[in-house]
C-alpha cells in the first residue's frame, strides 16, 4: 500500500510526512498528559508513533528506489527482464518510468546484438564453407585448377566482400557517421545508370529480366545525396531481379507528388504479405516467399536503404501490386 502515490510532487510528500509525524507526536503528548503518564514514557510513545507514521507513509516513496537498486544489479548480470513499479505521480515515479523504459530498451538492444552475431556467423558461413570446399578440392586434386573453379571462388570471394562492405555501411549509418552531400541532381540519369549496372551485376545474370525506366517531367529532379539515393535504387533494383520470374518484367519509376520526389521500383515476384511490410526493412530478416536465404542476398539490403532514407528526411514503404508483385516506394523531401 502508497497511500502518497497520488501526490504529484515529493516536496510535498515529505512535508506531508513531517506534519503526520509531528501532530501525532503533539497529540500522543496531549493525550499522555491528560492520563497522567510520565514524560518519559509520553515521549517514548511519540516516537514510536512517529516512526510508525513515517515508515507508513514513505514507504511508497523509498520503495521504487530499493527496486531500482535491485534491478539495476540484476542488468549488471545480464538481466534485462526486471522491471520496477511506477504508481506514483512524482519526480521518483517519473524516475522508475524512465528506468523501464532504459531497461526495455536496452534488453532490445541486447537482443539485436545476439542476432546480428548469429545472423552475421550464418551469413558468413555459407560463402566461406563453399569457398574452403573448393579449395580443398583444388588442393588435394579431387578438382583441376580451370576457369569454372577460380570463377566459382572468386564469387564467393565477392559475396564476402560485399557482406562485409554492407556491415560497415549499416554501422557506419546507425551511429550517424555517414555523412550526407545533398545536392540537385538529374532522376533519370541516376535511374539509368542503376540499371546499367544491375545488367552487370551477379542477380541479372542468373536471372535475366526486362528492366523499364519511366520518369515524368523527363528532366525531373530531386535534392539528395545521389550516391546514397543510388544505392537505395540498387539494392531495389537487385532485390526486384532476384524475385522477379525469369523473363520477368522490373520497372522504375519517378514523378513528383505533392511536396516530394518518389521513385518506385516494381516487379513481378511472389510479392510481400502485408504482416511482413514492415518487417522486410529489419537486419537479416527474410519472408518465406519472397526473402529467400537462397537467392544470395545477404538480407541487409533493405536495411540500409530504409537508414539512407530516413536520414535524407523521406519515407520507404512496401506496397502490394495487381495482379501479383511489389512495389518499393521511396518518396524523398523536395
Amino acid at each position: 500500500m502508497r497511500p502518497l502515490d497520488r501526490l504529484s510532487s515529493i516536496k510535498v510528500k515529505l512535508g506531508v510526512v513531517i506534519v503526520a509525524a509531528v501532530a501525532g507526536t503533539v497529540v500522543v503528548l496531549f493525550f499522555a498528559r491528560g492520563a497522567g503518564l510520565q514524560l518519559g514514557v509520553a515521549v517514548l510513545l511519540a516516537t514510536a508513533l512517529g516512526l510508525a507514521m513515517v515508515q507508513f507513509l514513505a514507504r511508497g516513496t523509498t520503495s521504487p528506489l530499493r527496486d531500482m537498486a535491485a534491478a539495476a544489479s540484476a542488468m549488471a548480470r545480464g538481466d534485462y527482464s526486471r522491471r520496477v513499479r511506477a504508481s506514483s505521480r512524482d519526480e521518483v515515479g517519473e524516475l522508475a518510468r524512465a528506468f523501464n523504459a532504459m531497461a526495455a530498451e536496452l534488453g532490445g538492444v541486447e537482443r539485436m546484438r545476439r542476432d546480428l552475431v548469429a545472423n552475421v556467423s550464418h551469413e558468413l558461413r555459407t560463402p566461406l564453407g563453399a569457398l574452403q570446399a573448393l579449395l580443398e578440392n583444388l588442393v588435394d586434386g579431387v578438382e583441376v585448377t580451370d576457369p569454372a573453379a577460380l570463377r566459382t571462388a572468386l564469387a564467393q570471394t565477392e559475396r564476402l566482400g560485399r557482406l562485409v562492405e554492407q556491415l560497415l555501411d549499416l554501422s557506419r549509418l546507425e551511429s550517424g557517421g555517414l555523412a550526407l552531400e545533398p545536392v540537385s541532381f538529374p532522376v533519370r540519369e541516376l535511374l539509368e545508370q542503376a540499371t546499367r549496372e544491375c545488367e552487370l551485376g551477379e542477380a541479372f545474370g542468373e536471372r535475366p529480366v526486362w528492366l523499364k525506366v519511366c520518369v515524368q517531367p523527363g528532366d525531373l529532379q530531386a535534392t539528395g545525396d545521389p550516391e546514397r539515393v543510388h544505392q537505395v535504387v540498387a539494392n531495389l533494383l537487385d532485390n526486384a531481379v532476384r524475385h522477379s520470374p525469369r523473363d520477368g518484367r522490373v520497372w522504375l519509376s519517378a514523378h513528383q507528388a505533392g511536396g516530394a520526389t518518389t521513385i518506385e521500383v516494381a516487379d513481378e515476384g511472389p510479392g510481400i504479405a502485408g504482416h511482413e511490410a514492415e518487417r522486410v526493412f529489419e537486419r537479416f530478416y527474410r519472408t518465406d516467399g519472397a526473402r529467400s536465404a537462397s537467392d544470395g542476398g545477404s538480407g541487409l539490403g533493405l536495411a540500409i536503404a530504409r537508414w539512407i532514407v530516413d536520414a535524407h528526411g523521406g519515407a520507404i514503404r512496401a506496397e502490394g501490386r495487381e495482379p501479383g508483385g511489389c512495389r518499393m516506394v521511396v518518396e524523398l523531401p523536395r
